[in-house]
Order: structure tokens, then C-alpha cells, then sequence
């Protein structure tokens, strides 16, 4: 039997908890019947639990669920959600003992992979943390190979995401040996020689104490920014570097239509984000910033800015666009610190150690300007003295203004 189903959750033993799609619609009605029932915060009284007892239990979301008793413990319960198959530690006040929906079967049923050993024998942590992470609430096409021997067993599954077997995924990442891995090449083939997060390279920079001209793309504070490196009349590299990357993005932007739209998500992850102007730019994912609808925020590796943006606006990166280093780095400024601030000064939120005033004075200070940079440690962070033209360094009008102060 083949169909649809989504990941509710993947137990810490590698089990794969699915819901099928046909089930939805009587899941939400059985939801709605609960959440009317039990309108009450939970059991406040003393309650001699056992092992097994069927109850429902608050979830984080405040709503209801049905759930079952797994292991006794001091002030809270080990419960598992029967209809999403996670486990849990709850408080005893979150729980309400009941046997009004007992008759009614389990809406998730867990899961393993037909054939599938894994290295050791049993799901190692990170490949367990990879399952999370790539099907956790994602839609999945099921193939059942084999019914378990007992009704609470698990049901041996072939399972498919986004057209490719999990079991070969599995085995081509080295977490498992799966003996039916016809899929193996076709992963290969997606994969390419590329690790399982492909990353941007770095662009090389000067050596520490040569002076060099720069621009600025993107202030976050007074004293961290990230900046391009100017090509210099003589130094064709630089700028031919540039005029490649720029010739394959405009060919991508052509053919932008033919990419996947991305559908899993992780941090550091390169991509492709539409920018206001409607043109597609290299881009790294950070963090989920809203769940309802999904927005990602990212980060332009070009320019260095930020942006949040909808999933519909971040498509799959071509691995030839991964060869090119990227075009801005971020750099930290020496030779000054913030000043001592009154308590009603209005400061950066995401930096309040500096004031918004001296952010500004800061912009007004590189906007325009032909600067040039002096490379101070590469190591941890690029360390750099910044100057508007040959000698004056940037940060003294910050000084003179009372907004920084001078640090040794």
C-alpha cells in the first residue's frame, strides 16, 4: 500500500511517527471535541498515577491531547502524545485522567525502514538529529513492505521525500546500510561530490599591515561592518572575479524559474533569495523568524545585508555559484569603544552598548567616502583600522562628538 503521510515526530530511537493524510480531517475533529471538553487547567489534586493510564495532557501550545502514561517519576510524568508519538516530562498539573477516548485507535503509527541496519545497531544521535531535521511536520510518501507482528509494532516503511529514498539518503550520509538501495546513484547525482551542507568560500585578503581601499556595504554597528575590497587600477583579478560572478548570476536570474523552490531548512544554508528589485542573490539562511506564514531571515553574502523573507522567495543554489568567495566580509574596528551613556539614551537594540546617535554619526562618517583599511589580525575576527583617505582614521569624528572613546 502506497500514502501521503506527515513526519509528526521522530523518537530519540530513530522511530518515525507518521500521520496519514486520509486521518487529518478526523485528527482536527477529535481535536476540537477534546479542546471543548477539557477547559479546565489540569488536575490540581493528588492523583495515584500508574504506568499506562490514559490521560490528556497540556501541550506548550496550552491546547489538549490524548495521551498515555509511559514512566513514574517525582512531580512530573514521562507521557507520550499517542497521536504524535513524541515523549515527554510533564508536570502532574498538566495532566487529567481520563478514559473518554480510550476506543478510539491512535492516529500516528510508528515507523522504521524496510531493510535498513544502522551503524551499530542502533540510530546514533546525529543521525538522529539529521532525521529531525529533515522530516520533522514534512509530507512523505509511504510504501508499506511488511505488517508488524503485533498491532502496537512498528510497520516496516519505504519511505520517499521530495522523490528520493530516505533509506539511500540515509546510507549515502553513512548512518545505515540499506539493502535495497536502487536510489543510492540517483542520490549521488543530486548530491554531487559536495558535503551535506555545502558552504561559501572566503575571499583572500591582504596581508596584516598593508593599506588598502575598501567600501562599506553594511553597518550593524559603530564598530562592526562588513566591507568589499576595492580593485585597485592594477589588480585585473579582483575585478574580473567580480565581472564572472555577476555574468553567472545574471544567467541564473534567466533561467531562476528551472530551480527548486528550497523546502528544508538549516542554518548556514546557501540559497538563492529574491531581492526587492526582483533580481535573485547569493544568500546564506540564519533563522526562522515567524512560523505562520514561514519567514526566514538571510543574509546577502554579497552585500551583507539582512532581510526577512518568505519561503516562496528562496530557491536552491547552483553548485557553480558556490566557487566564486564572497564579496563581503565582516570586520570589526579597532582603536575605540562606546562612550558611557546617560540611562534615557536611545540605544541599538541588538548592540545597546552603543547609542543609535553614534550609529548615524558613523554612516554620515563612511557614506560616499573613498576609504582605505589596514588589516590588524586576521585571527578570531578580521581586525581592521579603517581611514578616510590615507591617514585620518574614520572613528575620531565619533571621538571628537563624545560618542566613542578612545581605546588603547
Amino acid at each position: 500500500k502506497v500514502f501521503q503521510a506527515v513526519v509528526s515526530c521522530i523518537g530519540r530511537d530513530g522511530t518515525i511517527y507518521i500521520i496519514p493524510k486520509s486521518l487529518e480531517i478526523e485528527l482536527n475533529n477529535l481535536m476540537t471535541e477534546i479542546q471543548s471538553n477539557f477547559m479546565c487547567l489540569g488536575l490540581l489534586e493528588s492523583y495515584c498515577w500508574k504506568k499506562g493510564d490514559a490521560c490528556v495532557v497540556r501541550g506548550s501550545d496550552t491546547k489538549w491531547y490524548r495521551g498515555k502514561v509511559v514512566e513514574l517519576g517525582v512531580g512530573a510524568l514521562q507521557v507520550q502524545y499517542i497521536d504524535r508519538g513524541c515523549i515527554e516530562m510533564v508536570p502532574q498539573c498538566h495532566l487529567y485522567p481520563t478514559t473518554s477516548y480510550t476506543d478510539i485507535p491512535p492516529f500516528c503509527i510508528p515507523c522504521e525502514l524496510h531493510k535498513t541496519i544502522p551503524i551499530g545497531n542502533f540510530w546514533q544521535q546525529d543521525a538522529v538529529d539529521c532525521l529531525q531535521e529533515l522530516l520533522t511536520n514534512e509530507e512523505v510518501e509511504i510504501h508499506v513492505q511488511e505488517l508488524p507482528d503485533n498491532p502496537w509494532g512498528k510497520l516496516s516503511v519505504s519511505l520517499y521525500f521530495g522523490g528520493m529514498s530516505l533509506a539511500s539518503f540515509m546510507a549515502y550520509q553513512k548512518y545505515c546500510v540499506a539493502e535495497d538501495c536502487q536510489d543510492v546513484l540517483k542520490v549521488e547525482l543530486f548530491l554531487g561530490d559536495m558535503p551535506a551542507l555545502p558552504s561559501y568560500t572566503l575571499p583572500s585578503l591582504p596581508v596584516p599591515g598593508d593599506t588598502f581601499p575598501v567600501r562599506v556595504t553594511h553597518l550593524v554597528s559603530p564598530k562592526e561592518n562588513l566591507m568589499k575590497q576595492s580593485a585597485t587600477e592594477g589588480d585585473a583579478s579582483c575585478d574580473s572575479e567580480v565581472v564572472s560572478l555577476e555574468e553567472a548570476l545574471k544567467w541564473c536570474n534567466k533561467s531562476v524559474e528551472s530551480l527548486p523552490l528550497l523546502t528544508h531548512f538549516q542554518k548556514e544554508m546557501p540559497c538563492l533569495v529574491e531581492y526587492q528589485d526582483g533580481l535573485w542573490y547569493r544568500a546564506k539562511l540564519l533563522s526562522v523568524e515567524e512560523f505562520d506564514p514561514v519567514k526566514i531571515l538571510v543574509q546577502f553574502v554579497d552585500y551583507g545585508s539582512f532581510s526577512v523573507v518568505p519561503t516562496g522567495r528562496l530557491r536552491h543554489i547552483p553548485y557553480n555559484l558556490l566557487k566564486y568567495p564572497v564579496q563581503a566580509v565582516r570586520v570589526l574596528l579597532t582603536g575605540f569603544k562606546p562612550a558611557s551613556y546617560g540611562k534615557n539614551v536611545e540605544r541599538i537594540p541588538y548592540s545597546p552598548e552603543w547609542s543609535v546617535e553614534a550609529l548615524w554619526a558613523m554612516m554620515e562618517c563612511i557614506e560616499g567616502k573613498q576609504l582605505s583599511a589596514s588589516i590588524l589580525a586576521l585571527s578570531p575576527e578580521v581586525t581592521i583600522s579603517l581611514y578616510e583617505g590615507d591617514e585620518n582614521l574614520v572613528h575620531m569624528k565619533l571621538i571628537e562628538m563624545g560618542l566613542a572613546d578612545l581605546d588603547e
